[in-house]
C-alpha cells in the first residue's frame, strides 16, 4: 500500500508548474483532476474513480472527493480523498487515525476520535502536495441534532482525542501570543465610533481590562502546556461513525469522530473546552445544561487523566480576555445577543481574574 509519492516519468505531471501556479491562487479543484491519474498509480489501483466536489463557498483550500477503495479481501468501502493538506492537518490525521488494514473492523479501531486512514503520502508526482485517503463518514454532522447527548458526545471525543494525541508525541511549546493590546484597542476605537449598543458599559469594561491587561496576560500564558487541542471545536466538525454496513450501530462508546485537525495546537486541556463554550454565547439554552468546561473536567478524571485545581483562575482570565476583544470581531461576532454576553461576563469574571 502506498505511502508516499512517485517519480516515474509516465506519471509525471508534464503540466504542473502550471497547475500549481493555479493552485497558489485557489483552484484546487483543477490540481486535483490533473493529479488524478497519479494517485491511483500510487495507490496499486485499489482507489477507485472520485468524485470531486466543492460548494459554491469554497475559495482554495484542500480539493475532496468520494470514491471507493478496495481492500485485500476483495471488499469495496466508500472513502474520501483530500489534497493538498498542510502539514498540521497531515501529521495529526495520520498520526492518529493510520493503521493497519486487517484491524480496520476491530471495536477498538472503531471507537478512535479520528477518521481512519486508508492510505496516505506527502507528495504526488515529484511535488511536494500532501494527500490523504480516510474512511467516508457520511453526514449529517452533530450539529444537525445538537442536543444533550450530542454535547456529551462531543466532549467524550475530545478526550478521546486529548489522551490520544498526547500519547503521540510531547506536548510542545507555547503558540504564539495573541496581540491582545492591538485586538484591545481596536475593540475600544469601535466602541467608540458607536458601532454597537451599550457603548458606555463597553467603553467602561474595555478600559478595566486595558488596566489589568498584565495580570490577566501573565495568568493565561503561563498556563501549563499539558495537552494538544483540537483548535477548531464544534458540532460541524464532528461526525458519527457506523459500526455496521448498514449503519444500525454505532461503534466504540459513543461513535463520534472529530474531523478538521488543521488547527491543532499545545495548549491546555480546557481550551477546548472554552472554544465550544463561546460559540455559544448568548445562546447557552443551546447546551442543554452542559458546562463544556466542567463536564470536561469530570470526564478526564473518569478517564484517568489529570486535571488542575487552579483551571478556574485560567477559565476566568481567557473568558474576559476573548470576551473584550469581541467588539475587534464584529463582522464575525456582531451578533446582539452574543455581544451582550460577553459584555456580562466581563463584569463578572474580571474581579476574579485579577484577584
Amino acid at each position: 500500500m502506498a505511502t508516499g509519492g512517485i517519480d516515474h516519468d509516465p506519471y509525471s505531471l508534464a503540466s504542473a508548474p502550471a497547475v500549481l501556479n493555479g493552485a497558489a491562487h485557489g483552484d484546487t479543484h483543477d490540481l486535483a483532476i490533473a493529479l488524478s491519474p497519479v494517485l491511483h498509480h500510487v495507490t496499486d489501483g485499489r482507489l477507485g474513480p472520485i468524485e470531486w466536489f466543492r460548494a459554491s463557498w469554497q475559495r482554495g483550500g484542500a480539493a475532496t472527493g468520494f470514491s471507493t477503495w478496495r481492500l485485500s479481501n476483495g471488499s469495496l468501502i466508500e472513502c474520501l480523498v483530500k489534497f493538498p493538506i498542510g502539514p498540521c492537518e497531515y501529521r495529526w490525521t495520520t498520526g492518529l487515525g493510520r493503521i493497519d488494514e486487517q484491524a480496520w473492523s476491530d471495536p477498538a479501531i472503531l471507537s478512535i476520535a479520528t477518521p481512519r486512514v486508508i492510505a496516505c503520502g506527502s507528495d504526488l508526482g515529484g511535488y511536494d502536495l500532501a494527500w490523504i485517503i480516510t474512511e467516508r463518514l457520511r453526514g449529517p454532522t452533530l450539529a444537525a441534532n445538537f442536543d444533550e447527548a450530542a454535547v456529551m458526545d462531543l466532549l467524550r471525543a475530545v478526550v478521546d482525542f486529548q489522551a490520544a494525541a498526547t500519547k503521540l508525541a510531547p506536548v510542545g511549546a507555547h503558540p504564539p501570543t495573541p496581540d491582545w493590546e492591538r485586538t484591545l484597542r481596536r475593540s475600544r476605537e469601535i466602541v467608540r465610533a458607536g458601532g454597537i449598543p451599550e457603548l458606555q458599559r463597553w467603553n467602561d469594561m474595555i478600559k478595566r481590562v486595558q488596566r489589568s491587561l498584565p495580570v490577566l496576560r501573565t495568568r493565561w500564558e503561563t498556563r501549563s502546556m499539558n495537552s494538544w487541542c483540537h483548535g477548531d471545536l464544534h458540532p460541524g466538525n464532528a461526525l458519527r461513525r457506523p459500526a455496521s454496513p448498514d449503519g444500525s450501530n454505532l461503534a466504540g462508546r459513543h461513535g463520534c469522530v472529530l474531523i478538521d485537525l488543521a488547527m491543532v495546537h499545545p495548549g491546555h486541556w480546557l481550551e477546548d473546552a472554552l472554544y465550544l463554550e463561546r460559540q455559544y454565547w448568548g445562546h447557552t439554552e443551546l447546551l442543554h445544561g452542559v458546562k463544556p468546561v466542567s463536564a470536561l473536567a469530570k470526564l478526564r478524571r473518569e478517564r484517568g487523566l489529570p486535571t488542575d485545581d487552579q483551571y478556574a483562575e485560567l477559565c476566568h482570565a481567557r473568558r474576559v480576555l476573548m470576551a473584550a476583544c469581541a467588539p475587534a470581531l464584529l463582522e464575525r461576532e456582531g451578533n446582539p445577543k452574543y455581544l451582550h454576553a460577553a459584555l456580562e461576563l466581563i463584569e463578572r469574571f474580571l474581579p476574579q481574574a485579577v484577584k
